[in-house]
């Protein structure tokens, strides 16, 4: 387990320890930077890279995306978790089966459809695809998660007089909020960091998304490339994903981990 934590770690320390040094300094191997520079973080706010407005960017397409995946993800995996229909077998085997296509292979058909109806350089062009993929992943986890509450809270709270969706709201819904919020961070992760979708889509870089923008950098020069300020991007653009999952670890334990025993 020490082994794969470094594995995993070594990678990303050396990205931080790379945006602190001098661009002259950035091919030096020593562990630490002597000296200490700021100049990375100060070239990725340039006027002229917009960085700012793309980490704007990702924040607006990965939360809308989050949210909407959420209300439709959590309704649909009530459904089948709850209620008796035929066809509800077929219904989750599609949800699985949309999971299993590579993303890769529905960029060209999505490419001409947005042109044709004008979503070309919109943020609806990001988020539509991004839900489709986080959408299986939200129903499925839910679907299972709803499954393992007890059915007796559920008649119970429409015997003292909750409607159906009383009772899905005032009492499923917050027994099943450890899952909720694990599939919720799960889902902004996964949106935060796509590439291929956006960097299709998006030609304005008012609209582009962090992780396209970095890759877009450029040096002094037409083909350099700015290690230095792409590592300082790249520490801007991860820092908040590792923070949301160390701030909220707890839940996303007692998400994934919630039902697995009796």
């Amino acid at each position: 387990m020490i082994g794969i934590a470094l594995y995993c770690l070594v990678p990303f320390y050396w990205m931080v320890v790379s945006s602190f040094r001098r661009t002259a300094d950035i091919y030096d191997k020593s562990p630490l930077p002597a000296p200490w520079s700021l100049e990375s973080y100060e070239a990725v706010f340039a006027a002229d890279l917009g960085f700012g407005q793309s980490l704007l960017n990702s924040l607006v397409v990965a939360g809308v995306t989050t949210a909407v995946t959420l209300l439709v993800g959590t309704l649909a995996a009530y459904a089948l978790a709850r209620l008796h229909f035929r066809g509800k077998n077929v219904v989750l085997a599609l949800v699985i089966a949309v999971s299993m296509f590579p993303g890769a292979l529905l960029i060209v058909p999505l490419l001409e459809l947005f042109t044709a109806i004008g979503w070309i350089n919109t943020y609806q062009a990001m988020i539509v695809p991004s839900m489709s993929f986080a959408l299986p992943l939200t129903i499925w986890n839910l679907t299972t998660f709803f499954r393992q509450l007890p059915y007796e809270l559920e008649q119970a709270a429409m015997i003292d007089g909750c409607s159906a969706i009383g009772a899905f709201r005032r009492v499923m819904l917050p027994l099943a909020a450890p899952g909720v919020f694990t599939t919720a961070i799960l889902a902004f992760i996964a949106t935060w960091n796509e590439f291929i979708i956006a960097v299709t889509m998006i030609n304005d870089q008012a609209r582009q998304t962090a992780t396209v923008r970095i890759a877009q950098f450029t040096g002094a020069a037409k083909f350099d490339t700015p290690f230095g300020t792409q590592m300082a991007a790249g520490v801007l653009v991860t820092l908040p994903l590792v923070l949301l999952v160390l701030f909220f670890q707890r839940r996303i334990v007692a998400g994934l981990t919630a039902g697995a025993l009796k």
